[in-house]
């Protein structure tokens, strides 16, 4: 494949601002030998900068939202799948948090950014695979909320963000050298790159087909496709925003922002159209039929 763009980096990292791109530079921010545009937001002392505090108010927006959702479903007792889709908001948070200081550009110590950075991409691909078995869940295969459903979870989506952490440490703190290379142009990291850039993909995909199955077949219902299908575009649009129009935005600001604030605003918007729309096709309670005399 030394021919293809397929596992590299350089062109994301670029014209993005990506965790990922944190432990493909010697400096471990997103500066990096790229020559895209430098996103330096806030100057503060001593030659540091405070990347993009639009990012990191947003990431706190969707920790209050999350913990608020996370409430919410507490309350919703009968809803089938109630404990998974907290299983995937707990996993929401813990992004938000990482990107803080991994996207948000929060001033810290190249050691510190490279632990967060690890524990940031392993969560994402963690999360979406939590977010793919919703979807499972909702077809009752096996009950939800109970051990097996819980401890099947938590135990793949455990060995996907280990897998994922380490390979990402791995990269930035040079423990094998096996990574090595992927500090060159232009930046190819195969590895990173299916775990970091596909699978995440792949399990957003399957999730919305399976769900759209679910609803359009087994329950015969359209109006939840709305909420669904809302969830989708958001995301896309976040994606589009970071991929595609960030370096122009980054430009005309001068580097105060980028199309990195936008994806956290969008992906924040998604996350909660998926809860508005797991709520909408779950139950909150079980409506007994009044008795009726007999004539």
């Amino acid at each position: 494949m030394g021919s293809t763009q397929f596992g590299n980096f350089e062109n994301f990292c670029r014209d993005s601002t990506l965790p990922v791109c944190n432990v493909l530079s010697d400096s471990h921010d997103q500066t990096g030998p790229w020559n895209g545009c430098a996103l330096t937001g806030i100057p503060l002392s001593d030659g540091r900068h405070l990347g993009n505090l639009g990012s990191i108010l947003l990431c706190g927006l969707a920790i209050l939202t999350s913990i608020f959702l996370l409430l919410r479903s507490e309350r919703k007792v009968a809803a089938v799948g109630r404990r998974e889709m907290q299983l995937f908001l707990l996993g929401y948070i813990v992004i938000s948090i990482c990107e803080i200081f991994t996207v948000g550009g929060f001033p810290l110590n190249s050691t510190a950014r490279i632990a967060f950075t690890g524990i940031h991409i392993g969560f994402i691909i963690a999360t979406t695979w939590i977010l793919l078995l919703n979807a499972v869940i909702g077809y009752q295969l096996i009950d939800d909320g109970t051990p097996l459903s819980l401890g099947i979870i938590a135990l793949t989506a455990l060995a996907l963000l280990i897998g994922t952490g380490y390979i990402a440490l791995d990269t930035g703190f040079h423990w094998t050298g096996y990574w090595n290379s992927s500090y060159e142009a232009p930046n190819r990291n195969i590895a990173l790159y299916v775990l970091y850039q596909l699978a995440p993909l792949v399990f957003l995909v399957g999730f919305f087909v399976l769900e759209a199955i679910l609803v359009l077949r087994v329950l015969g219902e359209t109006k939840p496709m709305i909420y669904l299908t809302s969830a989708a575009v958001l995301f896309a649009l976040g994606q589009i925003f970071n991929y595609v129009v960030s370096p122009y935005i980054c430009n005309g600001t001068a580097g105060k922002i980028d199309g990195a604030l936008f994806e956290t605003l969008f992906t924040l918007l998604s996350v909660v159209m998926i809860w508005v729309f797991w709520s909408s096709i779950t139950e909150d309670d079980w409506s007994m039929p009044a008795p009726q005399p007999y004539p």
